[in-house]
C-alpha cells in the first residue's frame, strides 16, 4: 500500500506569545498584514530550559500554493542546532537555514506544515529577530512584527542530545516542560483535565476556524471537511469530511493548541459515523505526527473491513494483516455513533483500543510479540513513540470513499471513556 506524506495543521500564527520557558514570534511576507496575509508566513515558538531548548517552525502558505520554501534565521547568542526533524537543516556559524522535505514541499493555500530543532544554548536563548521565508508562491521574504524576549523556565534541565550534528531524526532527550496555548473558547464539561475536550459547539457553520484547522496532505483535491449543524451525537454540531477516493483527496482537522502538555502518554476519545463500510484497501481517519519516528504519522483507520492501526514510516499495522489478525479486530459500524478511544505510551511503547468501551484485541499492543497482533509491529525495537498533534478526517490510498462525522473530541493524559 502506498504511505502518505506527513502533515500538519493550519494555524493563527501572526500574533505573538510569550510564556514561562516559551515565546513564539510570527513573520509575514512582505505586501501581506495580519487581516489580508497573501504571502506565505512563518512561526517560531520555543520551548527551553537551562542550556537548552526545543524550537518548533510553522510555515503557511498565503493565498497562493507554495512548492518549495526555504526558512532562514540567525542566532544571536550562540545557540547550537543538535538535531532536527520535517526540514533539511543546516547551521553556519550563527545562521540557519532550513530547506523543505518531498513530503512537505507542496503547501495548498493556507495550509501549514512544521518542522523542529533542539539545541544548547548559553545564560540567554533570545528568539530570533531576522525569520524569512521563501519559496514559489511566497512573495519574497518577511521580517518580524515584533520581537519578545523569553523567560527563562524553572523546569529541569532534560539529558542533552547525543549528538552534535544536524539530523532529520529528533533528538530522544526528554522534552522540557512546555507551555501548553490556551484554547479561545472555554471546553465544554465532562471531560476532567483533558487537554481537549470539544464538541464543536463553538464553531460557525462552515468552514472550521479558531480552536481547529484544516490541512491538506500533498495536495488540496475534492475531499471537504465543514462544520455540520444536522448530525451530531450530543449538541447540535459535528464535524462532517466528505472522504473522495484517491492519494490526492485526504483532509484532516485537528486542534489548533499545544498538545504537547499532555505528556508522553496520550489518552483519545472520539464519537465517529459514518456511511461506507471500511474498504479492503488502507484507509485512514485519525493520524498523529511521531517526532521520534522523523515526523512520520501513527494512523488509525481501515484495511480488509477492519479497524487497524498503522505506522507511516515502514507501513507495519496492528494487527498483521492476517485472516487471524484481522478477526481479532472489529469493523466500524455504519450509519450510527460509534465511540472509539485509544491510548497510546510513549515511555513503555506500548498501545490499547476500546470501541464502545470494549478492548479490541487485535488493536492491543503490550510490548510482548504476538502471533497476528503485534509480532510485526514489535519488529521495530525500542518504538518510542513522541506524539505531537492530532488529526481526524479521511485518507484514500486508491479505492474508498466515505462521508463521516465526528464529535465530543477528548484528548488528555488519562482515560476519559465514553
Amino acid at each position: 500500500m502506498r504511505i502518505s506524506a506527513r502533515r500538519r495543521l493550519p494555524a493563527a500564527i501572526a500574533a505573538v506569545a510569550v510564556g514561562i520557558g516559551a515565546a513564539t514570534v510570527a513573520v509575514l511576507a512582505p505586501g501581506s498584514d495580519a487581516s489580508a496575509a497573501s504571502g506565505c508566513q512563518v512561526a517560531y515558538r520555543v520551548n527551553q530550559w537551562s542550556g537548552g531548548f526545543v524550537a518548533y517552525v510553522d510555515v503557511t502558505a498565503g493565498t497562493s500554493p507554495v512548492h518549495g520554501w526555504t526558512v532562514t534565521w540567525t542566532y544571536s547568542a550562540g545557540q547550537q542546532i543538535t538535531s532536527s526533524w520535517s526540514a533539511q537543516v543546516s547551521q553556519s556559524g550563527s545562521a540557519v537555514t532550513a530547506t523543505s522535505m518531498s513530503y512537505n514541499a507542496d503547501l495548498a493555500a493556507g495550509a501549514t506544515t512544521e518542522f523542529g530543532v533542539q539545541g544548547t544554548s548559553g545564560a540567554s536563548n533570545p528568539v530570533p529577530t531576522d525569520l524569512a521565508v521563501t519559496g514559489s508562491g511566497c512573495a519574497g521574504t518577511g521580517t518580524p512584527s515584533t520581537t519578545p524576549s523569553p523567560s527563562r523556565s524553572a523546569s529541569p534541565s532534560p539529558t542533552p542530545s547525543r549528538s552534535a550534528s544536524v539530523s532529520p531524526t529528533p533528538s530522544r532527550s526528554p522534552s522540557p516542560s512546555p507551555t501548553v496555548t490556551p484554547p479561545t473558547s472555554p471546553p465544554p464539561a465532562g471531560c476532567g483535565s483533558a487537554t481537549v475536550c470539544d464538541g464543536f459547539e463553538n464553531q460557525a457553520a462552515g468552514t472550521p476556524s479558531g480552536d481547529w484547522a484544516i490541512s491538506y496532505p500533498n495536495c488540496s483535491g475534492s475531499s471537504t471537511a465543514t462544520i455540520d449543524t444536522t448530525t451530531a451525537h450530543s449538541g447540535g454540531k459535528s464535524l462532517r469530511v466528505n472522504g473522495a477516493a484517491g492519494y490526492c483527496n485526504h483532509i484532516f482537522v485537528g486542534p489548533t493548541r499545544s498538545l504537547t502538555g499532555i505528556g508522553p502518554v496520550w489518552y483519545a476519545r472520539f464519537y465517529v459515523r459514518h456511511t461506507t463500510a471500511l474498504p479492503a484497501a488502507h484507509v485512514a481517519f485519525a493520524a498523529m505526527r511521531d517526532a521520534a519516528d522523523g515526523g512520520n504519522d501513527l494512523r488509525m483507520g481501515g484495511q480488509n473491513g477492519a479497524l487497524q492501526w498503522n505506522r507511516q514510516s515502514d507501513d507495519a499495522t496492528l494487527p498483521e494483516q492476517s485472516p487471524t489478525g484481522v478477526s481479532l479486530s472489529v469493523p466500524l459500524p455504519t450509519n450510527q455513533w460509534t465511540c472509539v478511544e485509544f491510548m497510546v505510551n510513549g515511555t513503555a511503547g506500548t498501545m490499547q483500543t476500546w470501541v464502545n468501551g470494549t478492548d479490541v484485541a487485535g488493536l492491543h499492543e503490550d510490548g510482548t510479540p504476538t502471533q497476528d497482533v503485534d509480532r510485526q509491529w514489535l519488529s521495530r525495537a525500542n518504538w518510542r513513540p513522541q506524539l505531537t498533534d492530532f488529526r481526524l478526517g479521511w485518507e484514500a490510498y486508491g479505492d474508498g470513499a466515505d462521508t463521516l462525522w465526528y464529535d465530543d473530541v477528548a484528548l488528555g493524559a488519562t482515560r476519559i471513556g465514553c
